[in-house]
């Protein structure tokens, strides 16, 4: 028996648009995954309207939330399993990006957006744990900490600083994983696009 038109509808619109990043792939020739491939695990998890950004990890999908959920457990066992690679995932929802977007406390300084990056992180992290971050481990590098997300300013490049992702995970006792800000405004394009 097929299901009435008004609970597709119902279906339908309560999927949302999220944003799905993974980890250390396509970096420095180790963990190669093309991103055909990376889509098409997306795609036979359950989202729908797969679309991947550059080669480091960006995917932005839909789904319905329940579906969503487990898409950071799902989508990283299918790629041990098909690929023998691991990739963790930290996710965001359409709505979480935009106030990303909008939150970055350097852009109203006037930073330069050249410099700008976001650090996303899996989960929130002990306010304990921030509070114990050290604001001078990398001289003229600066962050900022909101929830799940740090905000990161690089005047002297992403390769030189001492706030490195593995830093992060270690002090925080959580995963995250960094993009630059002229990505993050891509992905939020997408998001749109995707609906």
């Amino acid at each position: 028996m097929g299901k009435r038109p008004e609970a597709g509808r119902r279906a339908s619109a309560a999927a949302g648009s999220f944003i799905a990043l993974l980890r250390g792939i396509n970096v420095g020739g180790k963990n190669k995954i093309p991103m055909a491939d990376l889509a098409e695990i997306f795609s036979d998890a359950g989202c729908r309207e797969v679309r991947t950004y550059i080669q480091s990890g960006n995917v932005v999908f839909t789904a319905d939330p329940r579906q969503a959920a487990r898409i950071p457990d799902v989508v990283p066992a299918m790629i041990a399993e098909r690929l023998g690679l691991r990739a963790p995932i930290v996710m965001r929802t359409h709505a979480e990006w935009r106030r990303v977007v909008t939150n970055n406390p350097f852009l109203k300084s006037g930073a330069d957006t050249a410099a700008l990056h976001v650090a996303f992180l899996a989960e929130t992290p002990q306010p304990r744990r921030i509070a114990a971050l050290d604001p001078d481990r990398s001289p003229g590098d600066f962050f900022a900490a909101r929830g799940r997300d740090i905000y990161l300013h690089l005047p002297n490049g992403v390769g030189r600083t001492k706030l490195t992702n593995a830093w992060f995970d270690a002090a925080l006792g959580t995963t995250s994983t960094l993009r630059n800000w002229r990505t993050v405004l891509t992905l939020l394009e997408m998001a749109q696009e995707a609906g």
